[in-house]
Formats: structure tokens, sequence, C-alpha cells
């Protein structure tokens, strides 16, 4: 990666990838992406539940960085007599409420429960792991505009007027999104080999805090 010039920090990254040169631009994210909200079956109603189809609830995303299946499930009849939402692969999920900003990326398709806005992808205009690793970015702007009475929420219309600052081509999104994927790759890689050696040898890994959502770009 090559170091920008103080003059044009303000229009594109400090660091950059060789090969690309054009300005970045300030676009807002609903104009790349649909925020999905979510919704819950009723749950008294015995048959909307334990189905087939993925339902995820705030507190299942932690420090994962893909989920492909969810603690709960429910059924068809439960998805069509809710406010659920069907999302495809590629969806960053992001939570909206109690928590706002814990993300992860669906390997399979599913739906969530009203405490998400979750981001779907525009094909051909916004990278799922180029606006994963933007992550942190987006938690703070969630945590500083979102509002409630009885606890801090951001509503899917806020998050779709987040300005961000985007690369021009999806080919410069796509290799920065590589690189956070790679180096997520490693940093798992290492904490696996750590944990083995606490198991074998009885030595205490070093944290590891650098990951892709952690970084600023």
């Amino acid at each position: 990666m090559a170091k920008i010039d103080d003059s044009v920090k303000k229009k594109v990254p400090e660091l950059r990838f060789k090969g690309f040169t054009d300005d970045w631009e300030e676009r807002k994210l609903g104009e790349l992406s649909n925020i999905v909200g979510g919704g819950t079956p009723s749950t008294s109603n015995d048959d909307y539940w334990d189905g087939d189809i993925d339902w995820y609830a705030p507190a299942e995303i932690a420090d994962q960085i893909y989920v492909a299946s969810s603690e709960r499930k429910i059924t068809q009849q439960g998805y069509d007599n809710s406010s659920a939402k069907m999302l495809p692969v590629g969806t960053v999920l992001f939570t909206s409420r109690a928590g706002i900003g814990k993300t992860a990326i669906l390997r399979k398709e599913g739906c969530t429960n009203q405490g998400f806005q979750s981001i779907v992808p525009h094909i051909n205009e916004l990278d799922s792991y180029f606006i994963f690793s933007r992550s942190e970015e987006m938690k703070r702007y969630g945590e500083t505009v979102g509002a409630g009475s009885t606890f801090v929420e951001v509503s899917g219309k806020q998050m779709a007027n987040m300005e961000l600052m985007m690369p021009t081509t999806m080919e410069e999104q796509v290799t920065i999104g590589s690189f956070f994927s790679n180096l997520d790759s490693l940093i798992t890689l290492h904490q696996r080999k750590c944990n083995y050696q606490k198991k074998s040898k009885k030595i205490e890994p070093r944290p590891t805090t650098l990951t892709a959502r952690s970084m600023s770009i």
C-alpha cells in the first residue's frame, strides 16, 4: 500500500493499494444497499416455531464474522405471519438496539427479529466484506444518531442516511474487502494455534484484538 500526500487525505484514505488513483466520493449507505428490519412471530403459537428458517436475535451476534445457523428457527407459517424479511447470502447483519453495531455476514439466507437494521448490498455497488470492515464506523454512527425513550435505537431511515466516503469502483472495494478478509483469516488461525497451545501446554494465549471490524478506513 502507498501513503497518500496530505493534500488529498480528505478524499482518499491515507494508505491505498497501488493502481487506484481516483478520488473517493461521499455516498449514502441507502444508495448502495437496502436497509432491512425484522420481526418476531407470535411466541404463543407453537406452529410458528421450530421450523427450518433461520431467525436471528442480537444476542447471537458476537465476535464471529460469518453466521450460517440461528439458535432459534421459525416455520414458513411463522414467517408469513410476521414482519420478518428474508435476507440473502452476503447480507451484513447490524444490530440496531440494546448493543448497537454488532455485525456478522450471512452465509445462508435467513431473517432476524426487530433488533436489526441489516445491510443488503446492491449487486455491483457494494462489497459485503468492504462494508463489514466499516463496522466500527457504523457502530459509532448508530450510537450517535440512535434515540429512544427506553433505550438507544437506530432506525432503518437513519442507517440509510449514513454518509460514507467510498471508492468509485467495485474493484477497489473488493480489493480492500479481500485484504481484510485475508487478515481476519490469519488472525483466526493464530487464535486457534494459541488455543491449542493453551490446551496442550497450559500456556496462556496472548489476546488478539485486531480485526477488520475494529479497523478504520
